[in-house]
């Protein structure tokens, strides 16, 4: 049960990290990023009460979510390329990495097609780094009030990713940027924001302190990736 024994120390740092900054533990959503692994270890993080699992392949996520279905709530937390768009609103239950207002379109148009509203996140590019995607936090209150307008998808909050470092703190400064940029459009729009993604295995202690409400954690919780060939739900005994 190596996962468990994960689960209660990442359980345990998230609440000392609240605490640090006077918050509720309750107010932290766990993504599990699931990206690479098996579907046992799945079916184990599954058992432990975890719901809330992240993909970023929508021909991964397809195999799956074959198997697991409505047990859990399916997060899209990578980059969605338009073309695959049309299969992954049949997946997915939330798009964690909306990064473009085009992309957001194509989403809106097909959830028509099929009656679904999802919840989705902005993702803005706080660290300006070129490798990531994400609106600039100067556009970002214009494109978050356009999604939100669209029909068939609610604006819930931002995403963000901090550039990797060894030092956890130089990751802080780009979470306060997402949150002073979530207070800016708020004010700027009226729009209610309340769910900052940002804080993955590296720095999710110092996001939380920044005002993290979801984090996604794949190989602190998992442990180190592994190689795994993945088989068709129909091939599962």
């Amino acid at each position: 049960m190596e996962i468990a024994t994960h689960l209660e120390r990442i359980r345990e740092k998230i609440a000392n990290a609240a605490a640090r900054a006077n918050r509720s533990a309750d107010d932290i959503q766990l993504i599990a990023v699931t990206k690479t692994q098996s579907l046992d270890a799945l079916a184990e993080a599954l058992e432990l009460g975890l719901r809330e699992f992240g993909e970023s392949k929508v021909q991964e996520a397809r195999l799956k979510v074959d198997r697991f279905g409505s047990r859990a709530r399916w997060h899209l937390i990578g980059h969605l390329q338009k073309n695959k768009v049309r299969e992954a609103v049949h997946l997915f239950d939330r798009f964690d990495a909306v990064d473009t207002l085009e992309l957001a379109e194509e989403i809106n148009r097909r959830a028509d097609e099929i009656g679904k509203t999802f919840p989705v996140l902005l993702q803005v590019n706080v660290s300006g780094e070129s490798t990531k995607y994400g609106v600039k936090p100067f556009d970002a209150p214009r494109i978050a009030e356009a999604i939100n307008a669209l029909p068939r998808l609610e604006v819930h909050g931002l995403m963000t990713m901090a550039p990797y470092s060894d030092d956890p703190e130089r990751a802080r400064p780009v979470f306060a940027g997402l949150r002073e940029c979530r207070d800016t459009i708020e004010k700027e729009t009226g729009l209610q924001l309340p769910q900052l993604s940002m804080g993955m295995s590296g720095d999710y202690e110092i996001a939380i302190e920044e005002g993290s409400t979801q984090i996604r954690l794949g190989t602190t919780l998992f442990g180190e990736r592994k190689a795994t060939k993945l088989r068709r739900a129909s091939d599962e005994i």
